[in-house]
């Protein structure tokens, strides 16, 4: 075949490939394989495969069309993320207030908010001891916005929280019976970690106490972490009034690393090993 011949015939192929949508304008044949080949990125668009016998060259993904639809599969996984963390957040976080709870706008050298970052970034280690913190102070102090800094960052990675007060908590069980009381409160323990805002604004009578030691003692055997935030002062905690409120505080104690808003930090003999860990994680000192 001349050459003009065979240039016409690839002229030809060329324009039935397109015709066919295999092939764009600025494709060429490679002269040396007979390839079709990208006009963009210089890679082939075939490639060979035989079969009983024959051989054949069927098309493929060049270069550039992979990476495009790799970005385009990783837009789609980062669309499911956001919407995956969308739906955690409108789960649980029962405030609105509580979605502008975020470290972004927090004072981060604020000793207390460099515990909650380790807290966050060590939650593994947390969760696998059941440990959760207690923050503690006066009203105002930024514990309620830190407990949500903690609920906003886990859930961006994917982690459900819960995040609630035991206002809440006391008014959704109120209306329960006894079997749909203990199916609610097993329900809280789908999260990973479970943030309880306002322990003591509640009113101290017998049915509120057996109620808040219910859940506090639901999640204590789970295992899993939890998160109490407290206007009450640790000599209050430490040493309850009576039997009922110690029961509650005694759960706490042994499960959640004390966090003044002071700045200072706490421990107590309970748990003493692993809270003395978990103490120097949040304090970034050897253990």
């Amino acid at each position: 075949m001349r050459g003009t011949d065979m240039q016409a015939a690839v002229t030809d192929m060329l324009a039935g490939l397109i015709q066919d949508g295999i092939a764009e304008s600025g494709d060429y044949i490679d002269a040396d394989t007979g390839f079709l080949m990208c006009g963009k990125c210089r890679s082939k668009k075939q490639t060979v495969v035989k079969l009983m016998g024959r051989t054949m060259k069927p098309s493929c993904l060049c270069r550039c069309k992979s990476e495009e639809l790799e970005k385009e599969k990783q837009k789609r996984k980062d669309k499911e993320l956001m919407e995956g963390i969308s739906r955690l957040k409108s789960a649980g976080l029962q405030d609105r207030t509580f979605y502008g709870y975020t470290f972004a706008n927090c004072d981060e050298t604020h000793l207390c908010a460099r515990y909650a970052h380790r807290y966050v970034g060590h939650f593994a280690e947390f969760q696998k001891n059941g440990q959760g913190l207690l923050f503690w102070g006066d009203v105002g102090t930024g514990k309620t916005f830190l407990a949500g800094c903690i609920a906003n960052a886990l859930m961006e990675k994917n982690i459900p929280v819960l995040m609630t007060s035991f206002p809440k908590l006391l008014n959704a069980l109120g209306g329960l019976y006894s079997g749909e009381k203990n199916e609610y409160l097993k329900s809280l323990n789908q999260y990973r970690l479970l943030i309880i805002d306002d322990l003591g604004v509640e009113r101290d009578t017998p049915y509120v106490l057996e109620t808040v030691y219910l859940v506090i003692d639901e999640r204590y055997k789970s295992g899993k972490p939890f998160i109490i935030t407290t206007n009450l002062s640790l000599e209050e905690l430490q040493n309850p009034a009576d039997l009922e409120h110690g029961r509650i505080y005694d759960r706490i104690m042994e499960r959640c690393v004390p966090v003044a808003f002071s700045g200072k930090n706490y421990r107590t003999d309970k748990g003493s090993k692993n809270m003395e860990n978990a103490t120097g994680i949040l304090r970034d000192e050897p253990t």
